[in-house]
């Protein structure tokens, strides 16, 4: 074991504050990463503040991770010390169920490990995210960073773009599509880009007109105001598909009216419970669904990395001082920031 530096929360109502703790030695098939960035999810927010129930304290979040390996494992051989790598949302499965073997860890029957407050399925130790100086994960959950990416707007990417990216992907949405994004967040804005670079039509839902022209300079298409209804009802039966991005409970009846028949609903952002509740009529008359979709397999990962290095995409962010995570935290819960948070983990030094 070796003593490693980070930021974490003590319980539900205590700020992100310093905290030394141990890092586990390399096991054969582990690589040793010095992280250099690290995104800060909306989720990292919702665990530090056990807003879903599940989590475990001291709490350090971050699953949005880009480094530089420092050490392998006598029996890992995918990474050499210097590679440039990036680890997302888990840390390890069973490796062994059904989905495992389809490359879709995120799906793992036996539930996959998390890259923080979940215990190692080794040792039983909680795992502990990337606002820290360095973290040891197994070489088959670490993604190799393109050559030309941009490291720090690159590290939401395996967070806020895959979980955009999959289900666009899964439903095969191409040429000739038209695709509804519904939010401009961290997540929505990804989606315009990927939509668009798979060759889709792309309008975005908002709730404000002031939010058009920044939709379109991020690739939209077109911009439809939710709260107008003049605008709604003339999109209905428009769209292939929607990608919902929203985190909280909102109304899908208004949004299903605007799709084709066939038409698919899918949720990325909400983990509640829908309210109010989904009209069957919405669903019946038309065979439409409503889909839901989990971040992305560590192969699709990879994939979604070198897409976006082959099409120039990256996430839209904010640098910040690992010292002002709270106030960083309160922005986000307030919806200010465009888009996503990177720490500069050269500040934890400081």
């Amino acid at each position: 074991m070796y003593t490693a530096i980070g930021y974490a929360a003590q319980s539900s109502t205590a700020p992100l504050a310093p905290m030394t703790f141990q890092r586990r030695a390399l096991r054969p098939d582990d690589v040793a990463i010095e992280i250099l960035y690290c995104g800060v999810c909306h989720s990292d927010l919702h665990q530090a503040r056990n807003e879903w129930g599940i989590a475990v304290y001291p709490l350090m979040p971050g699953h949005e991770i880009v480094g530089r390996v420092t050490a392998v494992g006598e029996k890992a051989g995918k990474y050499t010390v210097g590679d440039l790598v990036g680890v997302g949302c888990m840390v390890d499965s069973c490796r062994q169920c059904e989905a495992c073997h389809k490359d879709l860890e995120q799906y793992c029957l036996e539930g996959p490990t998390m890259t923080y407050a979940t215990p190692d399925r080794v040792d039983g130790s909680n795992t502990m995210g990337g606002y820290s100086s360095s973290i040891v994960v197994s070489e088959a959950f670490v993604l190799r960073m393109p050559e030309g990416l941009d490291l720090p707007s690159a590290a939401p990417i395996l967070c806020a773009g895959i979980t955009t990216y999959s289900p666009l992907k899964h439903h095969g949405v191409g040429p000739g599509h038209k695709v509804g994004v519904l939010g401009m967040g961290g997540l929505g804005h990804m989606g315009i880009k990927f939509a668009k670079a798979l060759g889709a039509e792309v309008t975005v839902f908002t709730r404000s007109q002031a939010k058009a022209d920044e939709a379109r300079r991020q690739g939209a298409d077109q911009v439809i105001v939710s709260t107008d209804p003049a605008q709604m009802r003339e999109a209905a039966g428009r769209f292939d598909f929607l990608l919902d991005t929203i985190p909280v409970q909102h109304d899908l009846n208004p949004y299903l009216e605007t799709l084709k028949f066939d038409g698919v609903h899918i949720l990325v952002g909400l983990i509640e419970p829908i309210e109010p509740p989904v009209h069957a009529a919405n669903l019946v008359l038309k065979r439409r669904v409503v889909a839901g979709s989990l971040i992305g397999g560590i192969a699709e990962t990879q994939e979604v990395l070198d897409f976006c290095a082959e099409h120039g995409i990256t996430c839209d962010i904010e640098m910040l001082d690992i010292r002002h995570i709270n106030e960083a935290f309160e922005r986000m819960h307030k919806g200010d920031v465009k888009y996503r948070f990177v720490i500069d983990m050269a500040t934890l030094k400081a």
